[in-house]
């Protein structure tokens, strides 16, 4: 080379020339210094005396594959000093040849130094998987984590589990302390979960003081109790953070797969939920997912969903059932009694779906829809000179909404001509006695908008005297639970009796439900209670059928007064 030529370059670049054989012929001092290797040191060496061994033997076949072949190779590597530190070198060597006879005569290698580079890389990289303040793996990279965790217990047919804590206080320390004591707080407990898991175990933070855990040393519930002990009391221990003795404890919520055989996003979802209970049970406990109750809640959503659609697509639809007056004959009203004209198995009755829906919003929904189609069909009657009321059911979730009662007054409102006195809203007796008060402000307040309140189930709960006192209710049902066996049950019948005279009492309209025969009506006649509903009259039928059967209907002659 021309030395005009390698005076610029040794003053750019790490440079050096080497034989056809691989020793080293000449370096410039830029070459020395990096390497630490003195240039007497060098010359006449192999450049293997370079070698990191971080790159495999195939990555330097290929290099001297093109070198041998007159093509110019490029790329980084990593070589060692000779005080063993590595530094990486962007490289292009260059095979020179001879003009004369074509052939390659030697290698010159000019490099530039990217250890900097590299280690801002591997920082950036480091960073995005990692808590800058613990040194945990992050959430970004607990997937990948969860994932190999995963893999690994399928492959060996092991449990694992996956755990989500969280601190008892720890929001009480930064309000005492400072953040920057809470901060060096979480950097102690990362170093003591670090600490105490075992090999192959992993602990990452997601946020705030939130840790997860992934334990694959548990074979059984002994083993993870013990696990689980061992973290709770590490975590329970004094700090001293800033000559200061803090105290926190911690939650846990545990999953175990693959009893709980799903994804690594639903395993810490589920994690977290068994958390949540754990902190709702008194705190410095862990609690394990269940699974089969989990299982339970998605059959529930299902049904949720499924019945959701059912209201919407016009699936649902109610049955009117007569209340008669046994020592007339006359029909006093109507009960409406939801279904599901499902399209696979028929009629389905509430009992085989409403259970499943008595905790959401749905049963808010259809409870309104209800009222709305009883409305409905009274301003139908009335159009064809019938002046039947209805009753509906409101499930407790419906009546303990703040709203129930200027929502009930937009239903009224649609419904002008038929007056509010016609709809009587059923509500059970132990709904009412959970929140009395609550429920007899409702009471009152619908009572106001003149709607008819019953007491349905009456004597299956309490069945007190001031309860009864309280709630302004217009009728009593009697529970046909006792109704059913008054006939050769002494204590259904005297239970029976007593209901009766309570309601006559306190000046309660008194209707019997499920009366199944014509003795049964006859005793309770005998009883005081005039009013009857259940299979003995009729059973629910659909609202086209109602005004035939009220033409129809003939009082049984064992009721007709003497």
């Amino acid at each position: 080379m021309d030395d005009n030529y390698r005076t610029a370059v040794d003053a750019a670049a790490i440079f050096s020339e080497t034989d056809l054989s691989g020793r080293i012929t000449y370096v410039n001092e830029q070459f020395c210094s990096i390497s630490g290797y003195s240039r007497e040191e060098l010359l006449g060496a192999n450049h293997r005396i370079l070698n990191s061994g971080l790159h495999g033997p195939e990555f330097f076949v290929d290099m001297w594959r093109a070198l041998v072949a007159g093509r110019v190779w490029k790329g980084e590597i990593c070589n060692r000093a000779k005080d063993g530190s590595l530094y990486w070198v962007d490289s292009t060597m260059v095979p020179l040849i001879d003009p004369a006879s074509g052939q390659v005569r030697k290698y010159v290698s000019i490099r530039f130094d990217v250890t900097e580079k590299r280690q801002l890389l591997h920082t950036l990289q480091w960073r995005v998987g990692h808590d800058v303040l613990t040194g945990l793996p992050n959430r970004a990279y607990l997937s990948d984590l969860l994932n190999q965790a995963l893999e690994y217990s399928r492959n060996e047919d092991i449990p694992l589990a996956v755990c989500m804590l969280d601190l008892d206080g720890f929001k009480a320390v930064n309000d005492g302390y400072g953040h920057a004591s809470g901060d060096l707080l979480l950097v102690e407990v990362a170093t003591r979960l670090k600490g105490i898991l075992r090999g192959g175990d992993a602990v990452a933070r997601l946020s705030g003081d939130e840790f997860v855990l992934i334990l694959r040393h548990v074979q059984n519930p002994a083993h993870l109790q013990a696990a689980l002990d061992r973290v709770l009391i590490a975590i329970a221990a004094p700090y001293q953070i800033r000559d200061q003795e803090i105290r926190v404890s911690a939650s846990i919520g545990v999953t175990l797969f693959p009893q709980d055989n799903e994804d690594t996003d639903t395993l810490v979802r589920h994690a977290d939920q068994a958390l949540y209970v754990a902190k709702q049970s008194g705190r410095n406990r862990f609690h394990l997912f269940d699974v089969s109750l989990d299982r339970e809640v998605k059959a529930t959503h299902q049904t949720v969903a499924r019945l959701r659609q059912a209201l919407y697509m016009g699936e649902l639809c109610l049955h009117y059932q007569p209340k008669v007056n046994m020592h007339n004959g006359a029909v006093i009203g109507f009960e409406a009694l939801l279904r599901w004209q499902h399209p696979g198995k028929g009629l389905v009755m509430p009992a085989d779906f409403l259970p499943q829906v008595e905790q959401t919003d749905l049963i808010v929904e259809i409870g309104e829809w209800v009222i709305d189609q009883a409305m409905n069909q009274m301003q139908r009657w009335q159009a064809l000179g019938y002046q039947w009321p209805v009753s509906v059911n409101i499930a407790a979730r419906h009546v303990q909404r703040d709203d129930f009662v200027e929502r009930l007054q937009l239903s009224l409102n649609r419904h002008p001509a038929v007056a509010p006195a016609m709809l009587d809203l059923e509500i059970v007796e132990s709904v009412a006695i959970e929140n009395i008060q609550r429920v007899s402000q409702c009471l009152e307040a619908c009572q106001r908008l003149g709607v008819q309140f019953s007491l349905d189930d009456f004597g299956t709960g309490y069945s007190s005297l001031s309860y009864l006192k309280r709630l302004p209710t217009r009728t009593i049902k009697i529970d046909k639970s006792f109704v059913r066996d008054i006939l050769h049950d002494q204590d259904d019948l005297a239970l029976t009796r007593a209901v009766i005279g309570l309601a006559r009492a306190f000046g309660r309209q008194v209707i019997a439900e499920g009366l199944e025969t014509v003795e049964h009506g006859q005793l309770l006649m005998g009883l005081g209670c005039d009013i009857a509903q259940g299979y003995c009259i009729a059973r629910p039928m659909p609202a086209e059928q109602v005004v035939d059967w009220v033409a129809n209907y003939q009082q049984p002659l064992e009721w007709r007064p003497l």
